[in-house]
């Protein structure tokens, strides 16, 4: 099987290397990162990950317009993309579901994983957002 690659689109160097260090050491997963939504589109582009941690909130462009950026493009559509984010009040949700995103695990798995998280749970939540199973 070969070795999933994870794209960390988040502004917060701090929350890379917590991610990267947590997906790489807990998954061994490979974990690329982008400090903010214009770098992650180019790097999507480049890297052609097997799916993507998006952080909302972040300065310049934020994580929904680089969602929807990279939902457009047809070289990086396919992307499964999972928002990494404090704000999931009922109105971020309503947000977030008009523009294809689900947390309701009655439609699809998770697509929205929460801040803070448990850096030791994150491999797990991925898989089981995208339904990967979690063996090296």
């Amino acid at each position: 099987m070969t070795k999933k690659r994870i794209l960390v689109i988040d502004n917060e160097e701090y929350i890379q290397e917590i991610v990267k260090i947590c997906l790489e050491t807990v998954a061994g997963w490979e974990v690329i990162t982008a400090g903010s939504g214009k770098e992650g589109i180019v790097q999507s582009e480049i890297h052609q990950p097997d799916a993507i941690l998006l952080d909302v909130m972040m300065p310049d462009m934020d994580g929904l317009t680089a969602f929807e950026h990279l939902q457009a493009n047809p070289a990086t559509k396919e992307i499964p993309i999972i928002l990494l984010t404090a704000k999931i009040q009922a109105a971020d949700r309503h947000r977030y579901a008009q523009r294809g995103i689900s947390n309701e695990i009655a439609f699809q798995p998770p697509k929205v994983i929460a801040k803070p998280f448990q850096p030791l749970e994150l491999a797990a939540q991925v898989a089981a957002a995208l339904g990967w199973n979690l063996d090296k």
